[in-house]
Formats: structure tokens, C-alpha cells, sequence
């Protein structure tokens, strides 16, 4: 029992494995030994030696599941590599996929810091609009061999992994967030309508969805086609936007807005899981 309890202890214990069942069993006595709070990838460690120790649970597996693939690595393997406990792993994260979840929040963070600094000296919509994507590419670019064996589940529109669930909410808040910035921070944003700024940037998240799902089966080197795609794409996106502003095209992007808020928007989680 003292074994038990220590395997599911926030503090790095290390071990092979729980002894005396299988992965179904640890999971059983993860789940009920833990204490009663948020679980799996937003859990809040309380001490920097449990942060340490998630930290360590997502590299590790983030290195498996290249190395491996996502279907063919196991929380146990990912347990032994890391010299944790099984318990230990499914008590930081619940699931093997609220270990992409972790990826998905650790990624959207690294991406915003890297546009964010890149795109600090310009003005310019269009040049602030094609900084953002290109730094995406750039930030996702070592895991793209193992992205396409994990798409499969993300493309379910039920799946947790889902970009539209709402357990994907932090990652997506902060990169809708960075679209926010890309927008404001332009010579464009003062001119275009208060009501258009407000839903543009989930439009542009839209966009940066459109961008990765190419990316993903993109098999030229270093993703070239993608790259390519956001060179020619964004100066036409970017026009559009600018177009919005005179008083001619005003129907059209009053039509515009209509199906975005009552087709699109509330197709896109908006809370997070708790």
C-alpha cells in the first residue's frame, strides 16, 4: 500500500513500473488514489519538483512517439524511459492523449513567444500575418514525421484532440490570442470596423488550421509546398481584409460576419475542461 500511495505522489519518484498488475490496473489505482483536483494535461503541479517531473513525462514522450510513432508507444514506455512509475505517469496525465494535449499547449506557447518577437519591428498586416505562420513551420517543423499518426484521432470532431474541442481551448485561446496581436499591433487595425477586428482573429486562427492540415501530409523537404502556400496565400488574405474597410464592400462583409458568428464560431469550443 505505501508502494502504491508513493507511485502516485507529484514528486518524481522513480521505478520501473507498478509492481504486481497490468497498465489497466495502475491506471485503476492512479485514478483512485489521486486527489481530487483537475487531471491530466492542465493539472496544476504544486511544488517545481512536480513540474520538474511532468516536464520530463512530455519529453520523454514527445521523443518516443518520434522515434516509435504515437500508436506504437505506451504510457508504460514512456514511464520506464522517463524512470517513473506507471502511476506516477498517469497521475500527471490521464491519458496518452492528454499528452498531446501538453504538446499542444507547450507548442502554442513556444510559437507565440518566437511570432511575437519576430514580428516586433513591422507594422504592416500583411508582413506581421505571414511572420506568425511562417514561425508555426518553423516551431512545428521536428515533429512532423510523427504529426499525421496522431491527425487521424484529431481529425474526429468528438476527439479531446480535436483543435475545435474544448479541451483544446488553452492552446487555442493563446494562438487566437496572437492573432489578436498580429491584428492591433498593424498600421490596419485603426481602419477596419470595431465589430470585423473583434472576429478576425478566430478567422485567422481558421487560417492557421487551414495552413497545418496542409502541412501535415506535406512530404516535400522541409515542408516547402507549405511554405509556399503561406507566401502566396497570406498577401491575398491580407488584401481581402484591407478591401473590408471601403464603403462599397460593406454588404459583403456584413454577410461575412453573419456566417461566422452563426456557423463558425460556435462550432469552436470555448471553455476549458476543468
Amino acid at each position: 500500500m505505501a508502494d502504491l500511495e508513493a507511485s502516485n505522489e507529484p514528486d518524481g519518484t522513480t521505478g520501473a513500473g507498478v509492481p504486481g498488475g497490468t497498465e489497466e490496473a495502475a491506471v485503476a489505482r492512479a485514478t483512485a488514489a489521486a486527489p481530487a483536483e483537475p487531471r491530466g494535461s492542465r493539472a496544476q503541479p504544486k511544488t517545481d519538483k512536480s513540474e520538474a517531473t511532468r516536464a520530463l513525462i512530455l519529453e520523454t514522450a514527445m521523443r518516443l512517439f518520434q522515434e516509435r510513432g504515437y500508436e506504437k508507444t505506451t504510457m508504460r514506455a514512456i514511464a520506464t524511459e522517463a524512470g517513473v512509475s506507471v502511476g506516477n505517469a498517469y497521475y500527471y496525465f490521464a491519458a496518452k492523449e492528454f499528452l498531446i494535449q501538453g504538446f499542444y499547449d507547450r507548442m502554442t506557447y513556444d510559437h507565440a513567444a518566437d511570432a511575437r518577437k519576430r514580428m516586433a519591428h513591422t507594422r504592416d498586416f500583411a508582413e506581421r500575418l505571414q511572420i506568425a505562420l511562417e514561425s508555426w513551420l518553423d516551431t512545428a517543423a521536428p515533429y512532423h514525421e510523427f504529426a499525421a499518426q496522431f491527425f487521424r484521432t484529431a481529425a474526429d470532431p468528438s476527439s479531446s484532440l480535436s483543435p475545435f474541442s474544448n479541451e483544446s481551448h488553452p492552446a487555442r485561446a493563446t494562438a487566437v490570442e496572437l492573432f489578436r496581436d498580429v491584428l492591433q499591433g498593424s498600421e490596419l487595425a485603426p481602419k477596419l470596423d470595431a465589430e470585423l477586428v473583434e472576429l478576425l482573429p478566430d478567422v485567422l486562427w481558421l487560417h492557421l488550421m487551414v495552413v497545418v492540415l496542409y502541412w501535415v501530409f506535406d512530404r516535400t523537404e522541409d515542408t516547402e509546398r507549405t511554405r509556399e502556400f503561406v507566401r502566396r496565400s497570406t498577401p491575398m488574405a491580407a488584401r481581402v481584409i484591407n478591401l473590408s474597410r471601403y464603403r462599397v464592400f460593406r454588404p459583403i462583409v456584413r454577410d461575412a460576419k453573419g456566417l461566422i458568428q452563426d456557423f463558425i464560431l460556435p462550432t469552436i469550443g470555448k471553455t476549458a475542461v476543468k
